[in-house]
């Protein structure tokens, strides 16, 4: 047997999970089987269910030492596909990595993001509140029930979350209107009009021609590399945020703009990117562009979601570029 008491960061968890925070060896088979015999109590108490904690609980587990003492399967690395950034009962937010695609398509091989949470989550049930390209890597948020799905989907159609992303490109943008964002950032306000076909690359224009939907981006210059490209061009780290959110917008909008991102051979140029190395010395693989920050506007009460009303959540981009 052993115990434990429930930290702060367990507050609000269901047992089983609170329980393998605490004894990373345990598995929810175990946990379960454990349940069903009453050989988990919380404050003295047997429980029989997969019960919600409290900071402070005392949950014992009468289980044999060696199931806590077991070596479970070999670790992966701490970012090999994704990393937590927040989670709860009813959402997760992690960051992926470049390369690996958030769902299932045509001409994909390999497990996608999704497929991977839910067989680590042992949930089924986990879906996709939004997407982004595999090539891209950053934030995505995701579902763990029907509910928390529906309510995170009507926020993004609210415009009551914000994406924003960061991206290393060619030049300095300097072109655009003066905007204040909602949490007061000062940006510059970018608009065309973007072409989609059935398939493949979309196209920009400042004309709007038959079909054609209208795209606004608003971005700002965090940091400039002078002179480390070709003829001594200079290289931005802009950020990004979406306010509409069209097929390849970023990296069409912007190339079009005449700042392509590096490592993007689809809208920018090969022989330009070829001028680039990564940290290892090699070929740059991907486009330097990755989702770095979700803002939550205010939450409607109705919305199971109203805790996270005005939460920021960033990463810093993993930049695999010799700068």
């Amino acid at each position: 047997m052993k115990h434990f008491t429930v930290s702060a960061k367990s507050n609000g968890k269901k047992v089983i999970r609170a329980a393998i925070l605490e004894f990373p060896n345990l598995t929810p088979a175990s946990l379960q089987k454990a349940l069903k015999h009453k050989d988990i109590r919380i404050n003295g108490k047997r429980i029989s269910s997969d019960t919600i904690v409290s900071e402070g609980d005392n949950v014992e587990i009468w289980l044999p030492d060696a199931m806590f003492e077991q070596k479970s399967e070999p670790v992966k690395p701490a970012f090999e596909d994704y990393k937590v950034v927040f989670e709860s009962d009813d959402l997760l937010l992690v960051n992926k990595r470049q390369g690996l695609a958030v769902h299932g398509g045509k001409g994909m091989s390999g497990d996608c993001l999704i497929d991977i949470l839910r067989k680590d989550y042992h949930d089924p049930q986990m879906d996709l509140c939004h997407r982004i390209d595999m090539n891209t890597g950053g934030l995505i948020l995701l579902a763990k029930n029907k509910k928390s799905l529906e309510d995170a989907i009507a926020l993004f159609k609210s415009d009551l979350i914000t994406k924003r992303y960061r991206c290393l490109v060619r030049g300095v943008p300097k072109v655009g209107e003066t905007v204040i964002c909602k949490d007061e950032a000062i940006m510059k306000e970018v608009s065309a009009y973007l072409e989609k076909p059935a398939a493949g690359n979309v196209f920009i224009h400042d004309i709007p021609k038959d079909g054609d939907l209208p795209i606004t981006s608003r971005y700002r210059v965090l940091e400039v590399f002078p002179g480390i490209g070709p003829d001594g061009e200079d290289v931005s780290d802009i950020e990004v945020e979406l306010v509409t959110g069209r097929t390849h917008q970023i990296r069409a909008q912007f190339a079009h703009l005449g700042h392509p991102i590096i490592g993007d051979g689809n809208y920018g140029r090969n022989q330009y990117n070829l001028h680039f190395t990564n940290l290892k010395g090699g070929k740059v693989r991907y486009q330097q562009l990755f989702a770095s920050t979700l803002l939550f506007g205010t939450i409607p009460k109705g919305n199971m979601h109203t805790r996270l009303s005005g939460r920021k959540f960033s990463i810093e981009p993993l930049y695999d570029v010799k700068l």
